[in-house]
């Protein structure tokens, strides 16, 4: 009677390692999750606010509205089914053209610091054009500029 009771306890102590065990693959598999969930809502925050300044509060909502479901349209029907064909049937592709990203990146940041030091003007008659368009193409210009921003991001 008192071995089946010892049995008993070692088989509640050996499920309760394995639950532990269990538990801290769950811990680590949330953070790897969440870490990834918020390089994607961390690339939206950056584009979102840059794109709303300047606008009536009323418009705002609406701006945001069409940026995110811009930005869905450019995940769910480009990106995903892309990076789903490339690690189905090209999976040697995919750290080239990570790093053709980074370089893209690395020239635009280049870019913005020579346009930075070195400013030419082309920005006046940028202004005078921005200056000429109405509201309604100036919202839609900075929409479609902060979808194809996000989309490069995302990428």
């Amino acid at each position: 009677m008192a071995t089946g009771l010892i049995a008993l306890l070692d088989d509640v102590a050996a499920i309760a390692k394995v639950a532990a065990a269990t538990l801290d693959d769950v811990a680590a598999q949330s953070i790897k999750a969440g870490s990834k969930a918020a390089g994607v809502v961390i690339d939206d925050a950056a584009v979102t606010p840059r794109y709303v300044v300047g606008f009536t509060a009323e418009r705002e909502l609406s701006i945001i509205w069409r940026i995110a479901l811009g930005s869905l349209k450019n995940k769910l029907l480009f990106l995903l089914p892309a990076a789903l064909l490339l690690s189905a049937f090209a999976e040697w592709a995919i750290t080239p053209l990570l790093m053709l990203g980074g370089v893209y990146l690395c020239y635009e940041g280049a870019e913005k610091l020579l346009h930075l030091f070195q400013p030419h003007d082309d920005h006046a008659r940028e202004d005078e054009a921005v200056a000429a368009l109405t509201s309604e193409q100036l919202e839609n210009e900075k929409v479609s500029g902060a979808i194809r921003t996000d989309f490069i991001l995302s990428a």
